[in-house]
């Protein structure tokens, strides 16, 4: 079972949600660590090893190195308007 790492940013983030979708997201973030690449991940175009999952009107980026055996959680968003893409830019480097 692959190491979860980053939850801290997550967790703060899922603190301004409603319980119930805050409950959803993070039920997804922990399924990851059972399975790192699920059918419903996409792989992102630009950067290696990082992966998105939906969820609802959420979005969780992640990177997942498969010789490291970690999962870490880069971001958690929203999709509907390209912001979370913006911000993985600026942390990133991009």
């Amino acid at each position: 079972m692959p190491k979860l790492d980053g939850l801290g940013q997550a967790l703060d983030f899922l603190k301004g949600l409603q319980p119930k979708i805050a409950a959803q997201i993070a039920k997804k973030i922990f399924a990851l660590n059972l399975d790192p690449l699920p059918s419903d991940s996409k792989a992102l175009i630009g950067y290696p090893d990082h992966f998105r999952v939906d969820i609802g009107e959420y979005r969780i980026i992640y990177s997942y190195v498969s010789s490291d055996d970690l999962v870490e959680i880069v971001l958690v968003g929203k999709r509907n308007d390209d912001e979370v893409y913006k911000r993985l830019k600026r942390l990133l480097g991009y």
